[in-house]
């Protein structure tokens, strides 16, 4: 439609007709006069619109599983970040408590020593100078750490400081075979010198070729001049083999130490060595013996009438046979009248 006055006035004037028949409409209510216009139209569109919505319902369904596929996306989501969360705070919680027994057992073992130690925790394994056993803690000279210190645990000796940096140092571990360390066994005081082995037993080698040792005794180290790099008294570890003697100068004996190189987490750094030799004290009790048990048999004393060494009852006894002498005399005489009269002729050698 071409756009002039006569199609500007046609529009005009249909609003115009609209804007009238709204306010009857709204004016009448219920009574309106367009009313039964208004159903007319809703009869004959109504249908129309119904099957429109119809066409139109799984495109409007497919959008709204869209968004709320999205809102689930993020709630499963959120849920498995919490779930994690959760998971990693329990995780923490069981090493916490792991760490926190380390720690309990590393302060028991220097407080029964009077070892003065910087507690520190291990960060890193490997050979940072050239050594085959080593580890990285976390602590170095800010906190007082100096080369030659001693290293231990609450199972025992784990090694000796070698490097030191401003916030960490490096420990060689006991069982490299670089480390040497002078024991004294238990009770007996026999001195040797341990050498690491790597995953093997600790080698001792004891100055008495005539020491008498045996599997279960155990080693605590014997200490250093001034202290460094070993302090005294620190468990060592437990005989496990002991070589014959062959008559020579020195014994050799195979220990296993108490410190697991290969679990090493919380360790203490001793910083001050204790006033007097701690001798045995740090080792650990010896568990005791479980009880013997020890069974009596008591004999049933012989019923009324038994003798002892009789046969049990349900058992045949030999029944002893009488010879002559035990037959009682009236049957002797009853045996001998019994003779006479089947040989009356033998008198035998009675006397008249």
């Amino acid at each position: 439609m071409r756009d002039t006055r006569e199609s500007r006035l046609l529009l005009v004037l249909l609003v115009a007709v609209a804007f009238a028949l709204i306010t009857v409409d709204i004016r009448g209510g219920q009574e309106s006069p367009v009313d039964g216009a208004r159903q007319a139209a809703a009869a004959v569109f109504g249908p129309v619109e119904n099957g429109v919505a119809t066409a139109v319902d799984p495109i409007g369904n497919a959008i709204g599983a869209v968004r709320d596929s999205g809102e689930r996306h993020n709630r499963i989501a959120a849920l498995e970040k919490e779930n994690a969360a959760l998971k990693a705070e329990l995780g923490s919680d069981d090493r916490n408590r792991s760490r926190l027994r380390e720690l309990d057992s590393l302060l028991k073992t220097a407080g029964a020593g009077q070892y003065g130690i910087k507690g520190a925790q291990v960060i890193a394994i490997g050979a940072a100078q050239g050594f085959s056993w080593t580890v990285t803690i976390d602590i170095g000279a800010r906190d007082g750490v100096q080369r030659d210190m001693t290293v231990l645990n609450g199972a025992g000796l784990v090694g000796r400081v070698t490097t030191v940096g401003p916030s960490t140092s490096t420990v060689l571990l006991a069982n490299d075979p670089d480390f040497t360390v002078g024991t004294r066994m238990e009770k007996t005081d026999e001195l040797g010198f341990a050498t690491g082995q790597g995953d093997r037993p600790l080698l001792v080698q004891l100055l008495n070729g005539k020491a008498k040792v045996k599997p279960g005794d155990r080693l605590v180290t014997f200490g250093s001049a001034g202290d460094r790099p070993f302090v005294p008294g620190v468990p060592v570890g437990e005989v496990v083999r002991v070589d014959p003697s062959g008559g020579g100068l020195t014994r050799n004996v195979y220990v296993r130490p108490y410190a697991g190189f290969t679990k090493l987490d919380i360790v203490g750094v001793v910083v001050q060595a204790p006033r007097s030799d701690p001798r045995d004290t740090v080792l650990p009790q010896k568990p005791k013996p479980a009880p013997t048990v020890t069974v009596t048999v008591t004999a049933k004393p012989p019923a009324d009438g038994e003798q002892a060494g009789e046969q049990p009852q349900g058992q045949a006894a030999e029944q002893p046979v009488r010879g002559e002498a035990e037959k009682p005399a009236q049957d002797q005489e009853q045996d001998q009248a019994q003779a006479q009269e089947e040989n009356p002729n033998d008198q035998g050698d009675a006397t008249p």
